[in-house]
């Protein structure tokens, strides 16, 4: 298989698999992890949102067009990764109304009209991703790994560009 086929195929994965999670870890190179839901519509865009209040340090740095790390690791999905991108800020009434949850509506007291809501928008620039064949295949490869003192093959591994 070529290299731009089995990249093409891991992308095609990650962006399936990562569908099907709900949260991870985003961080700014100014401001500690924290837990964020994000969400992908779509429209084949390839890029994550988020909903969050004006005046977070997320939205802040989203203001200022910020580099931004997403970690995600789910072993139910197979999928982990660790995601680079630059943050923005995004007015669109329609995505929102798209995006919007009743997780979303937990957060905002007056729903997506509320005047602190702010969509963050995060744009890929790389993603390193492991993808995995579950836990049972894991323990398998470990247990055959220490009786013939082979590296296991835990899954496929992959570096992305966006």
């Amino acid at each position: 298989m070529k290299d731009h086929d089995r990249q093409s195929g891991i992308k095609e994965t990650f962006w399936d698999r990562l569908e099907g999670i709900t949260a991870g870890m985003l961080a700014t190179p100014s401001d500690r992890a924290r837990p964020m839901s994000h969400n992908i519509r779509d429209d084949d865009e390839q890029v994550l949102w988020f909903i969050t209040a004006h005046g977070t340090d997320i939205a802040d740095a989203a203001k200022l067009g910020s580099a931004a790390t997403y970690l995600v690791a789910c072993q139910h999905n197979k999928l982990y990764a660790t995601i680079e991108g630059a943050l923005d800020v995004v007015s669109d009434k329609e995505v929102l109304d798209e995006l919007w949850s009743p997780a979303a509506d937990a957060w905002f007291e007056g729903g997506e009209h509320d005047v602190d809501v702010c969509l963050v928008r995060m744009k890929p620039s790389k993603a390193e991703v492991w993808l995995t064949d579950g836990s049972a295949r894991f323990f398998y490869e470990v247990a055959k790994a220490n009786l013939t003192d082979k590296k296991p093959d835990l899954g496929t591994y992959g570096v992305l560009t966006f």
